[in-house]
């Protein structure tokens, strides 16, 4: 794992265990075009199981319905790759686990499979916290398939530390 990724898994690792929580703040993934690289990285510090709860591969459409919730009418209408799509995702992680926080990440990785409402790099991401509605945003990547992933994973992390690093409601363990 290169150096860029070392340091963000030590910056979520930092983020999730800030002593000022009032509790411990688990966190689960969702991911489609990653194929569970950011879970890979989340977990790439030692410990991590004090912060990380677990990880949802959907690739298909069909895992994300049935894993995560995901509702077919918003993939028939919106798509896979696709802000609502996104939200359904980190919703459903959060429904599905033991997590107080999670991300998603949807998007077409390439070579093939872009349109031109949705080009190749194009990569849907969405946070969300229990209680609280998710948040999304599309980005579009440009390089190889390993490039954009990469990409991918960086943006949805730095975006999951944002969120980490915003208040929480206080609850406390028991």
């Amino acid at each position: 794992m290169d150096a860029d990724l070392v340091a963000l898994s030590a910056a979520v690792a930092t983020a999730a265990l800030t002593p000022s929580r009032q509790r411990r703040l688990l966190i689960a993934t969702a991911e489609s075009c990653t194929g569970g690289w950011a879970a890979q990285v989340i977990t790439h510090t030692a410990g991590s199981s004090a912060w990380f709860e677990r990880g949802f591969v959907t690739y298909s459409n069909e895992a994300k319905v049935d894993m995560l919730g995901v509702r077919a009418e918003t993939l028939e209408k919106f798509g896979a790759v696709s802000q609502e799509t996104a939200a359904e995702m980190a919703e459903g992680a959060l429904n599905n686990s033991n997590a107080l926080i999670s991300l998603a990440i949807t998007g077409i990785a390439g070579p093939t499979g872009g349109s031109p409402g949705k080009p190749v790099g194009t990569v849907c991401f969405a946070w969300c916290r229990v209680g609280e509605t998710a948040v999304a945003e599309t980005a579009v990547f440009a390089g190889d398939r390993e490039a954009i992933r990469r990409q991918a994973v960086i943006h949805a992390l730095r975006g999951l530390l944002l969120r980490l690093d915003a208040p929480c409601k206080p609850v406390i363990d028991t």
